[in-house]
């Protein structure tokens, strides 16, 4: 790692140059942060977890139409991604209360809500990530009424898939959180793909019985062991073997370098649309 060229390192992850223009190496560490970082623990193996079930919800998303960043897993720790200028806006679907949901309009948390709610926040960790409106978005030029609209319309059939997905294996999808990024193509084209991960990290996955946790509320609320929780969602997704891959509170990493990488076939071929291409739609 020391030979390559790092380009940023965040709470959760590393970018590295990649082996190709315009791709770039997503390294997932084993750092767990909550509370803007107020709180911090290194979890040996929550990284491997984390690349593991990001890799195999992005290819799968990416089955059903959903364009993303992620090209193939390259070992336990690190997948090939697209280099994609990142949208700083985060959007957050929430299909039950929870979190800071509650918090903001005092509901109960685990009340299921009407429909799926889709909140925008600013993605700025000094300023707590607050959050903002459409017109937000627009105003400040943070991404335009085609990105805006690509953006939601994504979000929904995200949902819509991962909740039947979790609901499979007895989950049941409480939040999650997107984020978006810009390719451009030779001509001026622009096209948006699904960045960043999608795992425990930033869902929450309940037990469809119990409502037990098995996400990042773990270590927030001291809940129990963060990594057993993310095991656990591995586990269920066929993702890992029924006897896990912690012995002995640590990482087997013999164990963990001899899953089969994930690599996502429709990368190379698929085919995005130009956003400009129409007029975006009455949000």
């Amino acid at each position: 790692m020391a030979r390559r060229r790092k380009i940023y390192e965040g709470k959760a992850k590393i970018l590295y140059e990649g082996p190709d223009p315009n791709t770039v190496i997503q390294y997932f560490k084993d750092d767990a942060t909550a509370f803007n970082g107020e709180k911090h623990a290194v979890i040996a193996g929550k990284g491997v977890l984390n690349n593991r079930i990001s890799s195999h919800l992005m290819t799968k998303l990416e089955e059903i139409g959903i364009p993303t960043h992620f090209i193939r897993s390259i070992n336990m720790r690190e997948q090939l991604v697209r280099s994609v200028e990142i949208i700083p806006i985060e959007l957050v679907v929430r299909n039950i209360a929870a979190g800071s949901l509650c918090k903001r309009l005092g509901l109960e948390e685990g009340e299921i809500l009407h429909k799926p709610l889709v909140e925008f926040y600013y993605k700025k960790d000094e300023l707590g990530d607050p959050l903002i409106s459409e017109d937000h978005i627009i105003t400040f030029g943070w991404a335009d009424h085609y990105e805006l609209e690509e953006m939601v319309a994504m979000a929904w059939r995200v949902n819509d898939y991962l909740n039947g997905m979790f609901a499979g294996i007895g989950l049941r999808l409480v939040d999650f959180k997107l984020e978006f990024g810009r390719i451009w193509g030779e001509h001026g084209e622009l096209y948006l793909v699904l960045a960043d991960e999608i795992s425990p990290d930033n869902c929450r996955l309940w037990d469809a019985k119990t409502n037990e946790k098995f996400d990042k509320d773990r270590f927030r609320q001291d809940l129990g062991d963060l990594v057993e929780g993310y095991e656990y969602v591995a586990k269920r997704l066929g993702l890992i073997p029924e006897d896990g891959i912690l012995k002995g509170g640590s990482i087997n990493e013999q164990l963990a370098e001899n899953l089969d990488q994930i690599e996502n076939e429709l990368a190379e071929r698929r085919r995005l649309r130009d956003l400009k291409a129409g007029k975006p739609r009455k949000l």
